[in-house]
């Protein structure tokens, strides 16, 4: 992405029209990264029609508003990564460098950042800088955040870019637990994002979503035209795979929604890891059906911590001596056995 480098923009129009289905969208970097896999480093850049997309062990029903949802006619989308909820509408946009065989640079968010950041201080937005390990800025009010994954030697790293997302609707519709707003020192979501557009200059502000895009693609590429960007267009055969994929598991409420299981109690704390929550049934004082869900990022298998405890006694020691028998570390993170038992120990009746 820097000068010399033979950077190539990856084209995910279909039939020359633009995709919106963030369902469609999101399975892309999937696809490039596994399948197709084009030699060096491609850019990818879409923009998804209003849609919640939840992590991968997120519980959909406590984290966001579902009759907001319904009644605006809101998609909700689950990813394949885990991490938070987060709001897209055409106000925003969706970057992903796709780097084939060459990790030099994976986890270097600022090596994907700062050119984006360039750009942004050409259209006008001089304050927009880096801050922490993986978000843009200006001021104290986040506009992107970014993350990557990586499969083998290749990865995807990307992030959202804020130009002119509608707030008031993201607010409603995302309602994150106040244990977890409280624990970051802030009073809500509003006071700590920004949309980048009344920072840009006038002739910028005017712009659409795609005319937004167009301009910070010709920066990124330093090109006078879209023409003169080195480009490979996803063709027939690319879309029949990506079709495919997405076939009766993705495009299913089963996947997105996820199953609410509608247990008895619900706990949750905010922790190092992100949030972890438990929503369980007792029979007597043993636990009769459990299910972890928070925004915790893991490679492990949760199922694997609640197999542990179902059938264990909600006693601090039995807990304890029942997660203690497994891989709570490579399974769900850094957090320990005690920590996970005074949660289980809340017990908050769902009314």
């Amino acid at each position: 992405m820097k000068e010399g480098s033979s950077m190539f923009f990856i084209d995910t129009s279909r039939n020359g029209k633009p995709v919106y289905d963030p369902i469609v969208n999101q399975s892309l970097d999937n696809y490039l990264v596994n399948d197709l896999k084009l030699p060096g480093h491609g850019l990818i850049m879409y923009v998804n029609q209003p849609a919640v997309i939840v992590g991968v062990n997120q519980n959909a029903y406590a984290e966001v508003n579902m009759p907001y949802l319904k009644e605006k006619g809101i998609k909700l989308v689950r990813r394949t990564s885990g991490g938070g909820a987060v709001y897209h509408d055409y106000g925003n946009i969706i970057f992903e460098n796709i780097v084939i065989n060459d990790d030099e640079h994976f986890g270097d968010f600022k090596y994907f950042a700062q050119p984006i950041i360039d750009a942004l201080h050409d259209m006008g937005a001089t304050d927009a800088e880096m801050r922490g390990r993986n978000d843009m800025v200006i001021g104290n009010q986040k506009f992107s955040g970014m993350t990557m994954f990586k499969v083998g030697k290749s990865y995807a790293a990307g992030g959202t870019l804020m130009f002119d997302l509608a707030m008031d609707v993201a607010t409603k519709v995302l309602t994150p637990e106040k244990d977890k707003l409280e624990s970051k020192g802030v009073k809500s979501v509003e006071s700590r994002v920004t949309n980048v557009k009344p920072f840009l200059k006038p002739e910028f502000q005017n712009l659409d979503i795609e005319g937004f895009k167009k301009a910070l693609l010709l920066r990124l590429f330093n090109a006078k035209s879209l023409d003169d960007i080195e480009t490979y267009h996803l063709n027939d055969h690319d879309w029949s795979i990506i079709d495919e994929r997405l076939k009766g598991k993705y495009d299913t409420d089963e996947w997105n929604y996820g199953k609410n299981p509608g247990f008895d109690y619900y706990v949750s704390k905010h922790y190092d890891i992100g949030t972890v929550s438990f929503n369980y049934s007792l029979s007597g004082n043993t636990i009769s059906d459990i299910k972890i869900y928070g925004d915790f990022i893991t490679g492990g298998d949760i199922s694997v911590i609640e197999k542990a405890l179902n059938g264990v006694e909600l006693t601090k020691d039995a807990l304890v001596a029942a997660l203690n028998k497994v891989d709570i570390k490579g399974n769900l993170g850094d957090i320990s056995a005690d920590e996970l038992a005074d949660l289980l120990l809340e017990k908050t009746k769902i009314s």
